[in-house]
């Protein structure tokens, strides 16, 4: 679709009426408590609204509604082509507000209003589609147990299902998650991150309007420390999809240990490499994916190629064609201007913490050819695109997710050392490879230790493949395809003896 102009959405944002209660049972409530959290904007540090605190008691009354809609069968119960017409409308909903949804997106999170209109929303609601199409197609096996019995390999609903989603592409996540689970006939809890929880109320305003039944869907809001231990531990969870970091996976897989050791699905952090092979004549193209993949969402992406190597007598061009091409294509502004399309960090801790990363690595002399500091543009969270260049092997610019927009050229002297660099790293989650070799292609990607390896183009795949890591990057199953439906399922076996 093409974009409004600024003069529009600066309308929608003044016509704009914000959620700020939690949705439970059908109805946005209060916290119980009477509690709320403040939300900040991250482009004009103001306040955008002060959301329900929720707490366990709150969430022990979504479990209770989930539970009891789910046993009722009225969604659970429903034959899957119905639960697909349901879905499609819901899709088809959220499809004519995109606008509504895309400024929400920006003025939560700093994201370029561009990137939420046109690439947050549209590939939300290609994967609501996908898997409600699905829903209807997802076969049982028989198993090879001859003539004197049958075997029955089939799929049922986990029940009650928490959906715990990340602040840097929250409506995105939510219908990642959001769409196989409902496919497979559960109630959702979901809990957005803190600083992101806008649209993710807005779309179980658009659930109710295509027809879900009352409690299908929940919305708890307020402390991930709070409501994300309540739901870990809450024996009448059946799973948790979580996608964000490592430490809180960590605890996670604690409270499930702790509870009924209810499934625990973890999409984790990064730290990826792209390789561009001694074979790429042209390096135009791997440039401006470096730069995408980079500073898209100012580097606030678990896959970004913040270490990026390139062969050691390529590598000064290749830095060149980077500065040239940032300096070119790269506008930074206001994100609800549709004109920019670079916008702030998520909040003012997160800023802090990248700035200091940044500040380090300046500390100890890592030669750095752009960027490197805060900007000021209105009163927004921005820091300059910035390009290290052979940062020693043990750095955090090597090792650590740093979240921000910060990568790294490193020089190579051949496509085997360039190799054994990605995969040092205790991540695993994406790669990128540039080459003009088939065999190169098939050879290296099969090399690296990643859930996902992408050729000549920076990429996490789509919604026909898989997506989750290896290594700490990732646990449990993956987002995305058929094997979604995995996380949201169990395996039952029906066993018929013929002879009796």
């Amino acid at each position: 679709m093409s974009l409004p102009t600024y003069a529009e959405i600066k309308k929608v944002v003044d016509g704009m009426q914000i959620p700020t209660k939690a949705f439970i049972g059908g109805k946005f409530v209060s916290a119980l408590s009477g509690k709320t959290i403040p939300s900040m904007s991250p482009i004009t540090g103001e306040k955008l609204a002060d959301f329900a605190a929720c707490g366990k008691e709150d969430v022990d009354a979504a479990v209770k509604c989930a539970q009891k809609v789910f046993n009722s069968g009225v969604w659970s119960k429903m034959h899957p082509t119905e639960r697909k017409k349901i879905l499609l409308k819901y899709a088809d909903l959220i499809e004519q507000h995109t606008v509504e949804l895309g400024v929400l997106e920006s003025m939560d999170s700093g994201k370029p209003v561009s990137d939420c209109i046109t690439i947050d929303v549209p590939e939300g609601v290609h994967a609501l589609r996908w898997h409600a199409e699905y829903a209807d197609k997802n076969y049982g096996l028989f198993s090879p147990s001859g003539d004197s019995s049958v075997g029955m390999i089939t799929k049922e609903a986990i029940g009650v299902v928490a959906c715990i989603i990340p602040w840097n592409f929250p409506l995105m996540t939510t219908l990642w998650k959001l769409a196989p689970s409902l496919a497979e006939g559960n109630s959702i809890i979901i809990k957005p991150a803190s600083n992101t929880t806008l649209s993710t109320l807005r779309l179980v305003e658009y659930a109710t309007e295509a027809g879900l039944p009352e409690g299908v869907i929940q919305v708890i809001t307020g402390s991930g420390s709070i409501v994300g231990e309540a739901l870990g531990m809450h024996e009448g969870v059946g799973a948790i999809s979580f996608t964000g970091s490592t430490e809180i996976g960590r605890k996670l897989l604690e409270y499930s240990s702790k509870s009924n050791l209810k499934k625990i699905v973890l999409e984790l952090g990064g730290k990826s490499p792209m390789v561009i092979l001694d074979d790429v004549k042209d390096l135009s193209n791997a440039v401006n994916n470096a730069l995408f993949s980079s500073f898209w969402n100012s580097g606030q992406s678990c896959t970004a190629n913040s270490r990026i190597f390139v062969p050691e007598n390529r590598k000064e061009e290749f830095v060149e064609l980077m500065v040239a091409s940032l300096n070119e294509t790269w506008k930074i502004g206001n994100p609800l201007n549709p004109e920019f399309n670079y916008g702030t960090l998520i909040s003012e801790a997160h800023f802090k913490t990248v700035m200091a990363h940044m500040d380090q690595a300046i500390k100890e002399g890592h030669r750095m050819v752009c960027g490197g500091k805060a900007l000021t543009i209105e009163k927004g969270l921005f820091i300059a695109p910035t390009i290290f260049v052979d940062p020693t092997p043990n750095s955090d610019l090597m090792k650590t997710e740093l979240f921000g927009p910060i990568t790294s050229v490193i020089g190579v002297k051949s496509n085997e050392e360039a190799i054994e660099k990605a995969n040092d790293t205790e991540y695993g989650l994406q790669a990128t490879i540039f080459t003009e070799d088939l065999r190169s292609a098939h050879k290296y990607a099969r090399a690296i230790k990643a859930g996902t390896v992408s050729i000549n183009r920076y990429c996490e795949g789509d919604i026909t493949t898989p997506f989750g890591g290896l290594k700490m990057s990732g646990f449990g199953g993956q987002d995305n395809a058929a094997a979604a439906h995995d996380q949201y399922t169990e395996v039952k076996t029906i066993f018929i003896d013929l002879d009796a």
